[in-house]
Parts: structure tokens; C-alpha cells; sequence
């Protein structure tokens, strides 16, 4: 019974899920890339994008529930970095992040039609992980968007991971940490790969929580090495996945 309901609702996801999701994503790139040209790239963030996600993840249908949202300082700024499961990932945190942010994306995406022009107008940092010349100017530039209470976001295994298994994390986002001096917050994504598996087209309904970690403080990144920041916040991430 339940295999023949996976396949009934598949039919839903094909006439209704993608093709909703298609329209409103090329819609709302468009508008964001407009309110970005008009100065308004804060308010396309918060509300546009935000809304996208929100909207998508709601006629899936996935339920969302969020943890330690007592962590986060309002009008502190971050280098967040979260583990990345699914596409669905990247509907949560827009939807569901409580906080400004520039998002590190590798390079290949901005050739993404509509998505990859709107994200570059809103700021949205690209990095070319083949280019080390050019990955260090995206960071700088990534750097100099940091005010105002703006984070950065990374998913910093680099790729989608499987089965619930972190990957290794990369440096970048915790030399940014140290040279900006900014705290880092660990945020674990759980049941995304349920709703939507890496590498897969077949869509189901879930539940995906969020939870956000006590940051690691500035005294600890200064007194730290970079690996044993980097395995601190791998052992946060790791802890809050299912």
C-alpha cells in the first residue's frame, strides 16, 4: 500500500510539484533581479525569496521545525555553515534562515537560467574552485558585503553528502571566520535527503529540521587552530542530523 501511494503521489509532483516550482522560481528570479538593480536587494532577501521558499516547501508538502533560534544575536553577523543533503536544502534556508545573508556557490550555477543572473544581482558570492586566483577575489569580495548584521553562508563540505554522512569541511569559511573576526554558526539540516534523496528527480512529502548550534565564539577561533575549529563545528553539524 505504501509503494502504490509513493507512486500516486508521484503524479502530483510531476503535474503539479516541478512545474509550479519552475514557474514560480523563474518569476521570482526575475523580481529579485529588478528590486536588486533598484537597490532594494535587502528587501527582495527577506521577503521575495524568502517567500519562494517558503511557498515551494509548503505545496511539496515538507513540515519544518527549527531548534536553537535562542542562539542567534539579532544584528550579528556570521559565517554560517551547514551540512547539505538535498536541493531542498537550499528552499530552507531560504525560507527559513532568520538571518541576512550572501550565500558562497560554486561557479557552475551561475549559468543557471534566470537563477544565476538574480543571485549574482543580489550579491550572492560564486566561487570558481578551479581558480584559485579568482576563488580569492570572489572571498574578498564576499568580505567587503559583511556589514550591517549581513552573514555568509556556506554549505562547506562542498557537494551534497549521502546517507546522513558528512563530508570532510573545507577551509574557506573558517579562515573567513578568522579574518573577519566573526563567530561561526553550525546549522544541521535533517530529513531533507528524505524528502528529496542527492542525485534524485523523485520528490516526497516530510518533515526537515533545522537546528542551530551554540556559535563558536571569536576567543575560540583565536585561540584554536583552524582544524580543530573545523572539527568543533563538524562535531555541532553532525550532532543535530538524523
Amino acid at each position: 500500500m505504501k509503494n502504490l501511494l509513493t507512486h500516486i503521489y508521484q503524479i502530483y509532483v510531476w503535474l503539479v510539484v516541478y512545474p509550479v516550482a519552475w514557474i514560480l522560481t523563474a518569476v521570482t528570479a526575475i523580481i529579485v533581479s529588478i528590486l536588486s538593480i533598484a537597490g532594494a536587494v535587502k528587501f527582495a532577501g527577506r521577503y521575495v525569496a524568502r517567500l519562494w521558499g517558503r511557498l515551494i516547501l509548503w505545496i511539496t508538502p515538507v513540515w519544518v521545525s527549527r531548534k536553537g533560534q535562542q542562539h542567534i544575536v539579532p544584528e550579528q553577523s556570521y559565517v554560517v555553515v551547514a551540512n547539505h543533503q538535498s536541493t531542498y536544502d537550499i528552499l530552507l534556508v531560504y525560507g527559513y534562515l532568520p538571518l541576512d545573508f550572501k550565500w558562497v556557490m560554486k561557479i557552475e550555477l551561475r549559468k543557471m537560467p534566470f537563477v544565476g543572473f538574480a543571485c549574482e544581482k543580489m550579491g550572492h558570492i560564486y566561487v570558481d574552485r578551479r581558480n584559485r586566483q579568482a576563488s580569492i577575489r570572489a572571498m574578498q569580495k564576499a568580505k567587503a558585503q559583511l556589514v550591517d548584521g549581513n552573514s555568509v553562508f556556506f554549505f562547506p563540505e562542498g557537494t551534497r553528502s549521502v546517507a546522513g554522512q558528512l563530508k570532510p569541511f573545507k577551509k574557506g569559511a573558517f579562515r573567513m571566520a578568522k579574518d573577519l573576526q566573526l563567530p561561526i554558526l553550525p546549522v544541521s539540516i535533517s530529513g531533507a535527503d528524505g524528502v528529496m534523496a542527492s542525485g534524485g528527480l523523485r520528490i516526497l512529502p516530510g518533515k526537515i529540521t533545522m537546528t542551530f548550534h551554540q556559535p563558536i565564539s571569536i576567543e575560540e577561533i583565536n585561540t584554536k587552530n583552524t582544524q580543530e575549529i573545523i572539527a568543533q563545528a563538524e562535531m555541532a553539524v553532525a550532532s543535530g542530523i538524523q
